[in-house]
């Protein structure tokens, strides 16, 4: 007789078996569950447990409905058991509650069948069948605990998709909370990390991303990564600091994403790190810091702190530069970028030309006219400060003027 080539598929005929098979093995029955519970709770002592725990009966019902399921479709081929598959789906949405995988009940189902199928040898002596008609048996039967395990899969990975839908809704609560203005109680945040499964790190790293982000990108994250890609300002929060590790994993993530690199810093102060780190993303729109696959404040503090408040900039910039109001536009421009390379490089008059492309004379030249408009500003250190302060920042921006 021929044996099954492939697995069936849920509720399909079993294969060519005789439905008087059915009638040789139904007495049997009673004898082969009380032997197949035994023999797994021996190899499998959790089961041993669960069965003498508040679900003991729906366990029980499940493994006989299983096998009572099997020998009415050989009797019946065509006949299905609704019953028997939401049973199957609750022993896997079991395993997923108590945080196993599915590998110790797939074992409990394969030696189930092992036991069936030497009990089917013993009547198959009895009734003097065929060997082929045995090994049909065994070829259906292991193809029906392919079906058992494919139904209960479907009840634990119901489970483990809405865990991980729950746990992702936390952990971007989560970071809400950790970049909350102002911050909120330590108790709050460390309840909320233990909820969801996170430990609170002493030092974050904060990542800014510039939508859109491709969909690939969180599946390449590490797990213990927060994430909420979903803001109009997606962003990153990273355990502890950026180990080379930490790096390549985000470079291989963020590909084509363009991205910027905060601070690491105390968790109190992740909101400053994205906040830096937001702040660089819109200098490389402006065009004042060079655009690049992956860019770290930490490469940018200077910019960040003179552009950190440009209207106090250009007010700085204003009060120090005030004497030089009354000079024509294009003159007053050329005497700021002179004054600018001047005061930045403390360079000599030739060195401040080669850099301006005029002629060193120029430079004194312009360097007296200063002089004589400024006066003391030049020689007194907190004015002289300021405005190499307001000239950089001016620079920056692109408000240097011609030369």
């Amino acid at each position: 007789m021929p044996s099954i080539a492939r697995s069936p598929e849920v509720g399909e005929p079993l294969g060519p078996l005789p439905k008087r098979f059915a009638a040789f093995i139904r007495p049997e029955l009673p004898g082969l569950l009380n032997e197949i519970r035994a023999e797994v709770t021996r190899a499998y002592p959790v089961y041993g447990r669960l069965l003498n725990g508040p679900s003991g009966d729906a366990i029980r019902q499940g493994v006989e409905l299983a096998v009572v399921t099997f020998v009415d479709r050989v009797a019946d081929p065509g006949k299905r058991s609704e019953a028997r598959d939401e049973l199957l789906r609750r022993f896997g949405r079991v395993e997923a509650y108590e945080g196993r995988d599915l590998h110790t009940l797939q074992g409990a189902y394969r030696l189930g069948a092992r036991i069936t199928l030497r009990r089917a040898k013993t009547i198959g002596r009895q009734h003097n069948l065929s060997p082929a008609l045995v090994l049909s048996f065994a070829d259906a039967l292991f193809a029906y605990v392919d079906e058992l395990e494919a139904v209960t899969r479907e009840g634990y990975a119901e489970v483990r998709e809405r865990a991980a839908s729950e746990v992702s809704a936390l952990r971007r609560r989560l970071l809400h909370l950790i970049l909350a203005a102002p911050p909120l109680p330590g108790t709050t945040v460390t309840e909320l990390a233990e909820a969801a499964g996170w430990e609170l790190p002493l030092r974050c790293t904060l990542v800014a991303l510039r939508p859109p982000v491709a969909d690939r990108v969180q599946a390449a994250l590490d797990e213990d990564v927060l994430v909420d890609l979903d803001m109009p300002q997606p962003h990153l929060l990273v355990p502890g600091s950026l180990t080379p590790q930490r790096l390549a994993m985000l470079r291989k993530a963020l590909s084509g994403t363009r991205a910027v690199l905060g601070l690491t810093v105390p968790l109190g102060q992740a909101a400053d790190s994205v906040r830096w780190a937001r702040r660089i993303l819109q200098l490389v729109d402006d065009g004042v810091v060079p655009n690049a696959p992956l860019i770290a404040c930490e490469d940018h503090l200077t910019t960040l702190w003179l552009l950190s408040d440009q209207a106090l900039a250009d007010h700085l910039a204003a009060r120090e530069l005030a004497p030089l109001d009354g000079l024509p536009p294009s003159r007053r421009g050329r005497l700021i970028e002179t004054l600018r390379v001047h005061i930045s490089t403390r360079a000599p008059a030739e060195q401040v030309g080669e850099m301006l492309g005029v002629h060193a004379q120029t430079v004194r030249y312009r360097l007296r006219t200063l002089d004589s408009h400024l006066g003391d500003r030049l020689a007194d250190p907190e004015h002289r400060f300021a405005l190499e302060v307001a000239l950089r920042a001016l620079h920056l921006r692109g408000h240097d003027g011609p030369r």
